[in-house]
Order: structure tokens, then C-alpha cells, then sequence
């Protein structure tokens, strides 16, 4: 069910493990994975559902994006079949690789791709996957790796049954995403901390002990598990390990006996949120048994993800953000998921077939003022007309930052996040994410 990145791998993925396989989206599947499922041989249908198709199946692996509450979903419920995640599916075929999953409603994506650079820079065969990178799935069918690091939802955390994260980071847990779980934040609390389900001794559960959300879970779960806590205004101690950033901005993480100690001001990725993902990374890693200097150095040479929920600057209480190389519905669905602020949303482009059908919740829920920017941006403006509070339509890329500046108030995000190809008015993604950076520079931080 669905034909994103999560859908097109578990389908090859089941292919390729010899299953009769349908995929089903109700909206336009990307010409990328169209192609890649006809080299498969996958069966698919797209602008619709054919339900006979659907309900004769014996398992049905659901994109995260697709809710609980959609038709399909509950006749297949209904029907007793099963709907797992493509976390779980895949996890059935990994072999003897090892995971490290992160999860959390703040810093999932930094400390993800911080974790995957110390690791390939180590020299390990690594793959990266979930909500950011390629297909868990698609990196299990096509390639030979002994780790997989992985960001994961809550989305995908609850189509997760029996599958086991060696390593499991949680970031953080703050309200969130509470319209897909009956408005009901302990609800969405026990979504996130299924990270650790199925975990035993040799597994390792590296958490936030700041955060009072996830202290006040601990003792409901037999935490069996080797724990490692790391946190900045909280005394903590683990006999397992753990990481503490004092008042002189370092930190020393530890696991069993080895540590390394970091300074954050040598760091490229600053702010207090950073060091929380710096000191997560180091003790997942370390718990995955790379060497200290080596976390130590990858973490002094780690930038900002570019282009990828970038930040671009902050000033009287507006944070901007360069998602430019979100150039499809899917990416920007992980962006406007991970959004705790009002947002301000710069979207547009060359359309691909867009269905922004799964945007339309997240819009709803967290945008304020979507401005469109594009050549043609009709499409946009009728889709989210009605579904956002305000909805404006400009044709460059300054008309476009000055509507945006106009519009956004101490406390909200103006996010870059295109959702669409940037042929029209640019080279590229990368062309359009430097000139929203450069924007930023001259015209907000007066550089």
C-alpha cells in the first residue's frame, strides 16, 4: 500500500523473496519507482484502489504516510489481514546485519546521518535507511551490508511487531502528530516507545534522561537491555555507560570501557540540540564498537546536512530552513513531520504528477501560510486552498522570501520544501537551496 520510497523497496523486496506481489497507490507513483518496479516485474495500479486485488491479500505491508483511518485501511482490518510496516518486513531479511534505529519527535535526521558518517567513515559496510536515505527495503534486496542505521517514525514504529533494534536511540518524545492517535498524547508516547520492543541483554537503549517524558516511562517496561543514557542538566549514571555534557560545553561518553570526550565548540553543527545528537551518535556508535578517536574524529568533521532540513539562520525569533533537495511529496511529508513550529512553507516547482493528497493532514495541522513558488502554480494553490489559512501564489524566488518574511512572527520556521522539480526557475535543487541561503544572508541576517 503506497508507492514511495517505503512502498517501491518492499515491493522489490518481496519480489526478489519470490511472493506475488501488487502494489497499490491511490494517487501517481514517481516515474523513478515506476521504472524500478517494471524492471522487477512488481504488478501495480496507481490513481486508485482495486479492492478485490487488496482484500484476497495475506499480508499487507502500509506506507507510513497512508493513516489508520483510511477506507482501505479498515477494510482490510475488517478482514483480519495483516498490515505490517516496511521496517518489519525487511527486518525478516536482513540476515546477520545489525541495526542502529533512531526515533524521536526532534533530531531524528542529524543524528541519523551523524551515526551513518561515523560508521562508513570507520570503514564498516553500512547502509542508510527509514525516513531518510534509500529503502530499508530496497538496501536489504539489493545489497550486502553488516549494519543498517536507521531513522524511524512512529508511523513505521507501529506497523513494527517483531522486529528488534540491536541498537535503539530515542531522542526525545514532545506532543506531536496527535491527530493520528485520537488527539491522545500517551498514545503517541507508546508509539515511540515501541523502539524498544523485543530488545534483550546484548541489545543497547540509548535514550535522553533529560527529557521527562521518556523518565516517566522507563518503569513501565522491563528493561532488560543494556542502558545508556546521556544528558546535560540531569545527574546520570549507568553502569552500561552513558554521556554527560558539563557547563564548559564538553561531553564524555562512555560505554563499558571506553569513552571519548568531545568538545563541543569544535564542532560544525552548533547549538544545545546538536550536542544532545553528537552525544547520541557517540554512544551508539561506541556501542557498535567503533574506536573513540575515530567517533571523535567524524564528529568534529560532520556538517549540516545541505539542502536537507538545513538550517539557513535565525533572527528575531524566525528559524529558516533549506529543504531544496526535497523535490517530492514523500520528502516533504518527513519534513513537515518533523516541524514543532508554526510554519511558513515555500513550496513549487516543475510538477512531477504530485499527489499532495498525504501532505493535506501535516498542512493542516502545522502550516499557517503556504507561499507557492513557481511558473505555473495552480495546481498548488487548489490543492491546498481551504486546507491551509493562507495560500499566496509568486513567480520568483525574492517575491517569494518577501511574502514569506512578511508573514512569519517570533516563534515560527519559514521552510523551504519544494515538493517539486526546480527546472523552472533554477538549475537545480542545489542552485535553489543556495540562492534561499543566500537570501536568508543578505536580506534577514544582514551579511
Amino acid at each position: 500500500m503506497g508507492g514511495g520510497i517505503s512502498g517501491y523497496g518492499s515491493a522489490v523486496l518481496a519480489r526478489k523473496k519470490g511472493f506475488d506481489v501488487f502494489l497499490s497507490d491511490a494517487g501517481a507513483i514517481a516515474e523513478r519507482y515506476r521504472r524500478v518496479l517494471d524492471e522487477w516485474g512488481v504488478e501495480y495500479e496507481q490513481g486508485g484502489h482495486t479492492m478485490e486485488r487488496i482484500l484476497a491479500a495475506d499480508e499487507v505491508v502500509k506506507s507510513p504516510g497512508i493513516p489508520e483511518k483510511a477506507p482501505v485501511v479498515q477494510a482490510l482490518r475488517g478482514r483480519g489481514i495483516p498490515i505490517i510496516s516496511e521496517i518489519e518486513f525487511a527486518g525478516r531479511y536482513k540476515g546477520r546485519a545489525r541495526t542502529i534505529c533512531i526515533t524521536g519527535s526532534n533530531g531524528k535526521t542529524t543524528t541519523t546521518s551523524l551515526v551513518y558518517r561515523i560508521m562508513r567513515d570507520a570503514g564498516l559496510r553500512v547502509a542508510l535507511g527509514g525516513n531518510i536515505g534509500e529503502s530499508f527495503a530496497y538496501s536489504v534486496a539489493t545489497g550486502d551490508y553488516d549494519w543498517y542505521v536507521l531513522e524511524i517514525s512512529s508511523f513505521q514504529l507501529d506497523g513494527m511487531y517483531d522486529f528488534r533494534a540491536d541498537v535503539a536511540v530515542l531522542m526525545n518524545i514532545t506532543p506531536d502528530h496527535l491527530d493520528r492517535y485520537g488527539y491522545c498524547f500517551q498514545n503517541y508516547v507508546d508509539s515511540k516507545m515501541r523502539i524498544i520492543r523485543n530488545q534483550h541483554s546484548r541489545c543497547c537503549f540509548v535514550y535522553s534522561a533529560d527529557d521527562p517524558v521518556i523518565a516517566g516511562e522507563l518503569g513501565k517496561y522491563d528493561l532488560r537491555m543494556r542502558q545508556l543514557p546521556f544528558a546535560a542538566h540531569t545527574a546520570v549514571a549507568s553502569g552500561a555507560g552513558d554521556a554527560w555534557l558539563d557547563g564548559e560545553g564538553e561531553f564524555t561518553a562512555r560505554v563499558g570501557k571506553k569513552s571519548v570526550t568531545i568538545d563541543t565548540s569544535r564542532m560544525k553543527i552548533k547549538g544545545l540540540h546538536n550536542a544532545y545528537n553528537a552525544m547520541a551518535a557517540a554512544l551508539a556508535t561506541l556501542a557498535a564498537g567503533v574506536e573513540p578517536d575515530a567517533v571523535a574524529r567524524s564528529i568534529y568533521a560532520f556538517d549540516p546536512v545541505e539542502h536537507r532540513l538545513e538550517p539557513a539562520g535565525e533572527r528575531d525569533g524566525v528559524e529558516w530552513i533549506n529543504d531544496s533537495k526535497a523535490t517530492n511529496v514523500d520528502s516533504v511529508w518527513y519534513a513537515l513531520e518533523s516541524m514543532t513550529r508554526p510554519v511558513v512553507w515555500i513550496a513549487g516547482g516543475t510538477d512531477k504528477g504530485n499527489d499532495y493528497g498525504p501532505l493535506k493532514e501535516f498542512a493542516r495541522a502545522k502550516v499557517k501560510c503556504l507561499v507557492c513558488m513557481g511558473v505555473d502554480n495552480a495546481k498548488l494553490v487548489e490543492s491546498f486552498t481551504g486546507v491551509v489559512p493562507e495560500v499566496v501564489s509568486t513567480s520568483s524566488l525574492d517575491e517569494a522570501m518577501r511574502a514569506a518574511a512578511a508573514r512569519a512572527v517570533a516563534g515560527d520556521v519559514v521552510l523551504l520544501s519544494p515538493a517539486c522539480a526546480s527546472f523552472d526557475l533554477f538549475r537545480n535543487y542545489e542552485q535553489r537551496g543556495e540562492l534561499f541561503k543566500q537570501w536568508v544572508r543578505e536580506n534577514i541576517l544582514g551579511k
